[in-house]
């Protein structure tokens, strides 16, 4: 198989935990110290490195994988193919394990297939994949005794743990690779010995998206075989996978509707995250944060309103996720939709009540995921692909442009020659926004 042309530099940028150390790094990533400390304008080994730091990795990939898509893009997400899905009818129809499957999900029972359905949504992972993912893996969809209790494959962390934390560990995955190959044009993928291999140029998002998570499973010499035993399982359950293609999934002349800062005018926020991932860690870098003026370093419930950027219909899920769809439609996998992230909705709001555009909705805090501080995490989704906040349809906030940082949370909001600085701060020149 040929290498690839990638669309911009192999560089992928890590992010030091603690542990590491810069001869570990260069070991994990096969290259030599002197190309990382070269690379990273560092001295010595003995430079200081910290957690959170980002490093420019060079990637000395020489193989590469399978140059067959293998889905469309509209499977992979959780977008317009699945409006009429009914997963809890399909399990049901399939008569498998997971169809008798229940688990307490934050201390509420829950159901194999309203788990596959929490996932899909939170994640904006599309449901077919993730039940051919469970069936290709364990025949978990299909058979009364699944023929692998490791349900997602030998390189899943949560065996044991209940099936939402490794449907969740599957979807942060194919998330990695359908994200990173939108924003860099490649994808190096993980094998489960740590080698990699490159996604080829000229393929969907989607495809590289089911390529990397078959990868950590794997390795190079079974990467197209596994492939093509994915789409075959897939094709088992749902057929032909390209006749419920929609494309094109995002039109190439796209644009966002305005969108006000989300909270009261005259009310000051703070920008405390640059692009990040929209929802785990590993998709597109979608999302910003914002924390109010009245907590800091503590998860009590602000008292300061958060309210519609502009307006839609309020879809609740779990505690602490809020949607705004902004089509209207009651639909999430269709249009223009808002995660608001940590925002436990107002007593006085209802699941499908529509909102006009700075109605209140609910108040910042820590609920709805790991968080440490109470503040709001903002995120879009288009036709249920995540839209990186930097572009290329930028997120802007009344005239505040959205722009990257060379890692996760940093970056800027830029409007009218004034420019904010991401930062765990809350600095009134640098950080702090007024609403309007």
């Amino acid at each position: 198989m040929p290498i690839p042309t990638p669309r911009s530099p192999l560089v992928e940028v890590y992010t030091v935990q603690a542990g590491d150390t810069l001869g570990g790094i260069s070991l994990a990533f096969d290259i030599s110290l002197q190309e990382l400390l070269a690379f990273n304008g560092l001295a010595s080994e003995a430079a200081i490195i910290n957690v959170g730091q980002a490093l420019q990795v060079p990637l000395n990939v020489t193989r590469a994988g399978p140059q067959e898509n293998l889905l469309p893009d509209s499977e992979v997400v959780y977008g317009p193919a699945y409006v009429d899905f009914d997963t809890a009818a399909y399990v049901a129809q399939q008569g498998g394990f997971l169809s008798a499957y229940s688990e307490n999900v934050n201390g509420v029972p829950t159901s194999g297939a309203e788990i596959v359905n929490r996932i899909a949504r939170q994640f904006s992972v599309g449901p077919r994949v993730l039940l051919t993912l469970l069936e290709y893996y364990g025949a978990w969809v299909t058979r009364p005794q699944p023929s692998s209790a490791q349900a997602l494959g030998a390189a899943n962390p949560y065996y044991g743990e209940g099936l939402a934390l490794q449907l969740s560990w599957a979807a942060n995955r194919v998330n990695e690779g359908y994200g990173r190959y939108k924003r860099d044009g490649h994808v190096a993928a993980r094998f489960y010995d740590g080698s990699r291999a490159l996604a080829p140029a000229g393929l969907n998002a989607g495809s590289v998206g089911i390529m990397n998570i078959l990868a950590v499973n794997g390795d190079w010499e079974t990467w197209e075989a596994q492939t093509q035993a994915f789409v075959a399982t897939y094709r088992r359950l749902f057929g032909d996978p390209f006749s419920k293609a929609i494309e094109p999934l995002v039109p190439i002349d796209l644009t966002q509707p305005p969108l006000r800062l989300p909270w009261e005018p005259g009310q000051t926020f703070y920008y405390t995250g640059g692009p990040h991932a929209a929802y785990g860690s590993r998709s597109a870098w979608a999302a910003v944060d914002f924390a109010p003026p009245d907590v800091m370093g503590s998860c009590y419930y602000s008292q300061n309103n958060i309210v519609a950027a502009a307006d839609g219909r309020l879809f609740l899920g779990d505690t602490g996720e809020t949607y705004l769809d902004l089509d209207g439609d009651g639909n999430l996998q269709t249009g223009w939709v808002l995660l608001y992230l940590h925002v436990v909705a107002r007593d006085d709001v209802q699941h499908g009540q529509r909102l006009s555009a700075g109605a209140p909705l609910g108040y910042a805090s820590c609920e709805g995921g790991y968080s440490n501080s109470s503040h709001l995490h903002l995120a879009r989704r288009y036709n249920g692909e995540w839209m990186a906040a930097d572009g290329p349809v930028p997120m802007v906030l009344s005239g505040w442009q959205v722009q990257a940082g060379p890692a996760q949370y940093e970056g800027t909001m830029a409007r009218e020659g004034v420019t904010k600085t991401a930062c765990e701060c809350r600095d009134e020149v640098m950080n702090a926004l007024v609403g309007e």
